[in-house]
């Protein structure tokens, strides 16, 4: 086991080279002065190609590239055109917003959807199933961002209940949550229906069956566990996909977010923001992973031996 994550965290260097890479190739296309973004629109062009030069804009890009990640390795992720501060002290206090709202939707997504398609893979072709079918259908067929909308419009201008957008108390996080969740859910519910399906026509099942096991040890002790796999991977991937794909939801409630932050930084084409979280996003994502092969291992005993 040590050995296969020391192989995977070797990987994942050269993996995160790539993709800052790929994002200085894709930045290099798109004209975006430096200098011009620093000194206004108004400032002579004299000092914004001085102030240019200083900042190595006009090397080559693999010049660019490699000073980047030398002065990555030392710490040192640059200054935001913008703000003209280093760029994970503008990040890092965003980032809590974020990572609470993603842990918070995934465990209600988690909560919701799992025991929901374990009902209805137990209640094949019942009222039941049929009642979380259509409602997965219309929950996930919904955008999320038009979902957050909607609550807007009835728990805080109809009824009152919830504040409709910034940070204060756990009331604020209410609808977020809910707007990220109730589609999430909704897939795991169909997901995890489908995989219990599967697991509870196999011969072990059958042979716990066959030996007296109780329903309810059949259904939890040996379906349940063979085929929460494709669950636990799918829960690992929506949660990083949150960390960096909730700015929609951040936008829609007013919440000063990981992503409200990328989308700024993308719209005045401050580029060592958007290196800097594409970095840290793609390496959180990959020791995700790492930690959904290690639950893989836990789950079936067959996939650690081979560790």
């Amino acid at each position: 086991m040590g050995k296969y994550i020391v192989r995977r965290v070797l990987i994942m260097i050269p993996t995160l080279l790539f993709i800052v890479f790929v994002i200085f190739a894709i930045l290099n296309c798109i004209p975006n002065s430096p200098g011009r973004i620093i000194l206004g629109v108004n400032a002579p062009i004299e000092q914004v190609e001085q102030l240019n030069e200083e900042l190595g804009y006009y090397d080559p890009l693999l010049v660019k590239f490699i000073n980047y990640v030398v002065d990555a390795l030392h710490g040192d992720f640059g200054d935001s055109y913008k703000y003209g501060r280093p760029v994970f002290e503008m990040l890092m206090p965003k980032f809590p917003t974020t990572a609470k709202l993603a842990f918070l939707s995934i465990l209600v997504s988690a909560v919701i959807g799992i025991p929901v398609g374990i009902i209805a893979a137990v209640k094949k072709h019942s009222l039941a199933d049929r009642a979380a079918t259509v409602t997965a259908l219309l929950l996930g067929s919904v955008p999320s961002f038009f979902l957050g909308v909607l609550m807007i419009l009835l728990f805080s201008l109809k009824l009152h209940w919830l504040p409709s957008n910034g940070l204060g108390t756990w009331r604020n996080y209410i609808m977020p949550v809910l707007t990220l969740s109730l589609p999430s859910a909704a897939f795991l519910s169909r997901l995890t229906r489908t995989t219990m399906l599967d697991t509870m026509e196999q011969d072990y099942i059958r042979t716990a069956r066959a030996k007296g096991c109780k329903p309810s040890r059949v259904i939890f002790c040996h379906g349940l566990r063979n085929a929460m796999m494709p669950v636990v991977t799918q829960l690992g991937m929506s949660f990083a996909g949150l960390l960096g794909g909730a700015l929609i939801t951040e936008q829609v409630f007013g919440l000063p977010g990981f992503g409200s932050m990328i989308l700024q930084a993308i719209q005045t084409k401050d580029v060592p923001i958007i290196m800097g979280s594409t970095l840290f996003l793609s390496a959180i994502f990959m020791v995700i992973m790492l930690v959904v092969d290690l639950l893989y291992a836990a789950l079936d005993p067959r996939v650690g031996a081979t560790y």
